[in-house]
């Protein structure tokens, strides 16, 4: 990649990381069927424990074979497609309608208690994803006399984190001084990310159970995915 020519003095800003929420027009039809299936398999699996955190095997593609989730796996693959599109825009060549787009694993989680999952990112993948099944309404989440607008929120954190404790803070950098995205969860809310990008489920508090389906993605071209020739040295 090589320097834009620009006017003179124009701030370029390289390397963005781009972030998209989607909103399920049928989540109010389909969450409620969801929220039933995901506590009967948490109630059938024989290695749930009895603490306010479960995480399912990612093979719910295998196992629920239901309209209502097929119609929110549509909407998955349709947003991704779309933010993939935007992301790559002027990258793609021609013939990218020939993309192949496979969800690697598909998974669900349930939290409550003040429970949290911690930071981490997603492998084998370039694009992951969290849709918010059931939460409390964003009055009643962030009315919590702890953890108030941050309850059950999920953090995304710079790639430029990991380097801040050793770099010179002063005013010159302050825009790398605020390193972390809180997103605030809502029902039917789809929120599209870089697999790369570390990111926590905030502790939550609730009337309602904190119920999310993530999923891992890639889209692979056939004639294969290297876009830029190594240079050699």
């Amino acid at each position: 990649m090589s320097l834009k020519v620009a006017a003179n003095g124009e701030l370029q800003q390289h390397w963005p990381v781009p972030l998209a929420v989607h909103r399920f027009a049928q989540a109010a039809e389909v969450n409620p069927v969801l929220v039933r299936v995901f506590n009967a398999m948490r109630a059938t699996d024989p290695e749930a424990g009895s603490g306010s955190f479960y995480a399912s095997a990612d093979d719910l593609l295998r196992r629920v074979d239901l309209p209502e989730f097929q119609s929110l796996l549509q909407f998955i693959a349709a947003s991704i497609q779309r933010t993939a599109q935007q992301a790559n825009a002027g990258l793609w060549p021609p013939g990218r309608n020939a993309l192949q787009l496979e969800l690697m694993g598909v998974w669900f989680q349930i939290q409550n208690g003040a429970t949290f999952h911690d930071v981490h990112t997603h492998g084998n993948c370039s694009w992951s994803g969290v849709y918010y099944v059931q939460i409390d309404p964003p009055e009643a989440r962030s009315s919590h006399k702890d953890f108030g607008a941050l309850n059950g929120a999920t953090r995304f954190y710079s790639p430029m984190f990991p380097l801040l404790g050793g770099a010179h803070i002063d005013m010159g950098n302050a825009f790398l001084q605020q390193a972390t995205l809180d997103v605030n969860p809502v029902e039917g809310d789809l929120v599209l990310f870089p697999a790369f990008l570390p990111h926590k489920a905030m502790p939550y508090v609730g009337e309602c159970d904190r119920i999310i389906v993530s999923f891992n993605a890639q889209i692979r071209a056939p004639q294969g995915d290297q876009l830029f020739r190594y240079a050699g040295a």
